[in-house]
């Protein structure tokens, strides 16, 4: 195993602490962990948690800042952090209009923001939650039941921080949020695994002429493995499961083109260049894009394609300002 780290034990930490240290005017890191908050405290309106395991920078913590999220909780790499983390991320940002949990649809990750919830609860902390399950690849996994919730994930931390941000209520919070749920759809695939600190050896292995096609975000399986294609050609696969899971038809759409955390800048954008063809051709119409890492699996070669269906408000939303270390509008 070759990686740029001192110790297997101190990962996270350290990580949370250097993102910490580049970023002091936009985060802070709480005393309870690895969890990080806005340097300002935003104050009566809605604030926004989200969180899971560590290995998927820049999400979650690069998303904390104006427009977008509060507070992100990081777990060990790949694995969900604690409920007692979630609970003092959650007392940490609460305001009297209440907390949006938004949380990747895994087993762990769910029943511990729930639980967390439940403790912020019983302190009189209005708590309402959405779990994104935008993964169209497997319906189960070795992770969870129902799909994996990946890339499409960020929008949602878009759409329903800005929200948040005009001082619209939990209720409506909550509402914009699940649109977003309801309306994104992400398939990803891989030419190389990558590797967990703490296990020292990649997760899976691939022929030098082998992909793995709808992998998740933690190197779970996909739904087949197959001898590498074109760009043009896995593109093209990627989106006719996309197309085929819900109607994007004649409709206006965001495209994000998510790097994995090993993919050249230069493949993510000859992918988006078949997207864009490919979606012209079914008259669906690309509105704004988005190609770069966005929610990665650490060193894993390989791409997510997302779709969000759009409507004015949720446009509106989208263009809204955003500023955060990872993603500015």
């Amino acid at each position: 195993m070759k990686k740029l780290i001192n110790s297997v034990d101190n990962v996270e930490q350290e990580m949370i602490t250097g993102m910490v240290k580049a970023y002091p005017e936009y985060i802070r890191k709480l005393d309870c962990g690895n969890v990080v908050v806005r340097s300002h405290k935003k104050e009566g309106k809605v604030a926004l948690i989200s969180g899971g395991g560590s290995g998927h920078e820049p999400a979650h913590g690069g998303y904390v800042g104006e427009g977008m999220l509060d507070c992100a909780v990081a777990g060990p790499v790949f694995t969900s952090p604690t409920p007692d983390q979630i609970y003092e991320g959650i007392k940490a940002i609460s305001t009297e209009q209440g907390v949006l949990m938004v949380v990747k649809n895994y087993t762990g990750d769910v029943m511990n923001f729930e639980m967390a919830a439940e403790m912020a609860q019983a302190d009189g902390v209005e708590v309402e939650y959405v779990v994104s399950n935008d993964d169209v690849a497997v319906k189960d996994s070795l992770y969870t039941t129902g799909r994996r919730g990946v890339a499409g994930t960020v929008f949602i931390h878009k759409i329903a921080g800005a929200k948040a941000e005009i001082g619209a209520s939990l209720k409506e919070v909550h509402r914009v949020a699940q649109k977003v749920v309801d309306n994104v759809r992400t398939m990803g695939m891989a030419l190389t695994p990558c590797t967990v600190p703490a296990a020292g050896k990649p997760g899976f292995e691939l022929g030098e002429d082998e992909m793995e096609i709808g992998i998740g975000i933690h190197g779970e399986p996909g739904t087949h493995r197959d001898k590498i294609k074109t760009a043009d050609e896995i593109a093209t696969l990627l989106l006719d499961k996309i197309v085929t899971d819900i109607d994007f038809g004649g409709k206006e759409v965001a495209v994000m083109v998510n790097g994995a955390g090993a993919t050249p800048l230069m493949e993510l954008f000859i992918i988006n260049n078949k997207v864009h063809d490919y979606l012209t051709e079914k008259g669906i119409k690309v509105y704004k894009t988005y190609v770069g890492n966005y929610m990665t699996s650490i060193e894993m070669a390989g791409f997510s394609i997302s779709l969000l269906r759009l409507d004015e408000e949720l446009k509106e939303l989208l263009d809204a300002k955003a500023d955060t270390p990872a993603f500015k509008e």
